[in-house]
């Protein structure tokens, strides 16, 4: 076990102190920064090399820049001693995540990241959650499209249902070019995929089931296929229902497969793709239902503003929000997603 060594800093302490998004010259790192800074926050920009760091930030001072390897502890902590939370984008996270957990223990700073890894998640909440309350900090994994999406929606509309029979979620995407982390992280995390079904996570059937699910416009009715989401670990986490089956259209799925698929190409000054999202997640309990959905646009584009509010919230709450957290469990839900509207989301609560 970890132990943390130092004190945890005070909130007025915390306060003065920047940001640092370690990855920050990834695809979805920049979209991170852009949000954190759009929110206020002073930012530090991290990674593994100086020279991406400088191509993604030409106009950052150099003293906004920061460099620290994954396998030096004491580098990392000294590096996160600086801030008062760390977002991490660097993926795959099963490397990475381990590695800036500790260090933030040992620096006494709040952590969050982007993370749409299963098993990631996984580990922060079952193996580090103590820890970090503990410490009197707070953990929050999977604070991204998938993750933090279906979570915040589900968490919306469940109310005052002190649990739910089934979330089901029904992810549309009119396509899905992925990035180069995205397909490392695949990669990485290739075998580890599980569902959420009868109260506990297990492998995937082997052969995934299909059905047609009728989309809002300009979707309609679609093919879709079983799906192993990030949503499922962070719903589970702190909601009590024993079935969180998650769903997607086959389209975007086929193109992330596939080996000649393109990245994204951006399309407007934020560097948002064309890519348009709708995620529908139904509660459901006896003979009663209740629904939300969110639309968008750019899977990797909304991360941005997903973690700029989650560390707002984190750091605004003084010290109240601690231990390992999902983002629907950072204050009101449905506040957390207004505050996305209608500049980043399109939301309805529809019942």
């Amino acid at each position: 076990m970890i132990e943390n060594t130092s004190t945890a800093s005070s909130s007025s302490s915390t306060a003065l102190r920047p940001v640092l998004v370690y990855g920050a010259a990834g695809h979805t790192g920049r979209f991170v920064v852009q949000a954190m800074r759009e929110q206020g926050h002073a930012v530090l920009l991290a990674g593994r090399d100086i020279g991406k760091l400088q191509a993604a930030f030409p106009d950052a001072p150099s003293d906004q820049l920061r460099v620290a390897e994954l396998d030096d502890a004491a580098a990392l902590t000294r590096l996160l001693a600086e801030s008062a939370l760390v977002v991490n984008c660097a993926g795959p996270f099963a490397d990475s995540a381990p590695q800036l957990l500790q260090a933030a223990l040992h620096a006494s700073v709040h952590y969050v990241d982007v993370s749409a890894e299963q098993p990631t998640s996984r580990e922060v909440f079952a193996q580090w959650g103590e820890r970090f309350t503990a410490a009197c900090l707070c953990a929050a994994p999977a604070v991204a499209f998938y993750g933090a999406l279906g979570d915040l929606l589900a968490t919306s509309v469940l109310g005052d249902w002190p649990g739910a029979d089934a979330i089901e979620l029904h992810i549309a995407l009119d396509s899905w070019h992925p990035t180069e982390g995205t397909r490392k992280t695949g990669q990485r995390n290739a075998g580890r995929h599980v569902v959420y079904a009868n109260g506990q996570f297990q492998a995937p059937p082997a052969v995934a089931p299909r059905k047609t699910w009728a989309f809002a416009a300009p979707f309609g009715q679609q093919g879709v296929v079983g799906f192993s989401s990030a949503d499922a670990v962070t719903i589970a986490h702190h909601i009590r229902v024993p079935d969180v089956p998650a769903w997607m259209n086959e389209t975007p799925l086929t193109e992330l497969r596939a080996a000649d698929t393109p990245a994204p190409v951006a399309v407007d000054a934020s560097g948002r793709s064309a890519q348009r999202f709708l995620v529908e997640v139904v509660v459901r309990r006896g003979n009663e239902e209740r629904r939300a959905s969110a639309s968008g646009q750019d899977i990797y584009a909304i991360t941005g503003p997903l973690a700029a509010q989650a560390v707002g919230r984190i750091l605004g709450a003084g010290g109240g929000l601690t231990g390992a957290l999902s983002a629907g469990q950072l204050g009101d839900a449905r506040s957390f997603l207004q505050a996305l509207a209608p500049g980043y989301l399109q939301l309805d609560f529809g019942g």
